[in-house]
């Protein structure tokens, strides 16, 4: 008699339902027993000169990486060390100012003995995660995390899964805490993401706006003339009108250009078809922000103006942002 075909998607909803238990039972920990020894973590990790070294072994240093990689790109200095690779010599990169962040769910891993002497031996500031009280590890270590115990999604209760799901949002937690304590801004995030769609995000309009001669600007006592020439020069479709102290007055565009030409003389000054509303923003606004400012004014534009401490400083177009792969 043939075999029933397997149910995968009972399967699959059994194994998101564990982990959702998982996460759950992690939430009340960190309402309860869990508080203290977690906010000792984060004061310790801020506070330290070093950085962390995260570690663990099989599927919990899978987890430590990601840890280790998520606090580097969110403002606290950290790598993972192998705990097997640790005593074949890589323990000489921890250094004296460091924190040994340490990984076992079962707090016996054999692998982290030498790490866990190490640290002793140096007087290292040792913050195990585990779900084990009385493990090695935990014995050992300065500050305890201790995760709740959880039922793992594998039928056999033996591959490592909600275990590892809690670990993962564990790190999580203690990266957006540290983030959150060290006032790690979107601008401090660009200089560690430069690259990838994310860098794109958090690019400034500081660092697309032109500058020095490829800025289209004529002074206030420019004639229509004049400002035409700016504007074919710089090939910006507009240019600012600006006073003696290079403060922002106006602006004069393609779209004026069209609007004056039937009554206008060349020679007329520009401050008398200029725009004297002109849009501008400042150099450390997002780039993706300046592109909202400019699609939803009443009438969109193409051209903006940047402005810092009242003078003009530069100008930017949606040329820019689309070569810059933005817009």
């Amino acid at each position: 008699m043939p075999k029933p075909a397997p149910d995968y998607m009972s399967s699959a909803l059994r194994t998101v339902d564990a982990e959702i238990e998982g996460l759950k039972a992690l939430t009340t920990a960190l309402r309860d027993g869990l508080r203290s020894p977690f906010e000792a973590a984060v004061t310790s990790i801020n506070r330290s000169s070093g950085r962390v070294v995260v570690t663990g072994m099989g599927k919990s240093g899978h987890v430590a990486r990601k840890i280790a990689a998520t606090l580097a790109s969110t403002g606290a200095p950290a790598f993972f060390l192998h705990p097997a690779e640790a005593s074949h010599g890589d323990l000489g990169m921890v250094a004296q100012e460091d924190i040994v962040l340490a990984l076992s769910w079962s707090g016996e891993t054999p692998e982290l003995r030498d790490v866990i002497h190490y640290c002793k031996r140096f007087d290292l500031p040792l913050i195990a995660m585990t779900s084990e009280p009385n493990s090695a590890l935990a014995s050992a270590a300065d500050i305890v995390l201790l995760l709740p115990q959880a039922e793992e999604a594998c039928p056999n209760g033996l591959a490592p899964t909600t275990s590892t799901t809690m670990q993962m949002a564990f790190g999580d937690a203690l990266a957006i805490a540290l983030l959150e304590g060290r006032g790690f801004s979107a601008a401090d995030f660009r200089e560690v993401h430069p690259g990838g769609h994310l860098g794109s995000r958090l690019i400034t309009v500081g660092d697309l706006m032109s500058v020095g001669e490829d800025l289209p600007m004529v002074a206030q006592t420019a004639t229509l003339s004049e400002a035409i020439f700016e504007i074919t020069r710089t090939r910006h479709g507009g240019v600012a009108i600006v006073d003696p102290h290079r403060r922002l007055i106006g602006a004069f565009t393609d779209g004026d250009l069209r609007r004056a030409l039937p009554t206008a003389n060349l020679a007329d000054p520009v401050v008398n078809h200029m725009s004297r509303t002109p849009a501008f923003v400042d150099p450390r606004l997002l780039a993706t922000e300046a592109i909202r400012v400019m699609n939803t004014r009443e009438r969109p534009i193409l051209l903006m103006f940047v402005c810092e401490n009242e003078r003009l400083v530069g100008a930017v177009s949606m040329h820019d942002f689309l070569r810059a792969g933005i817009a």
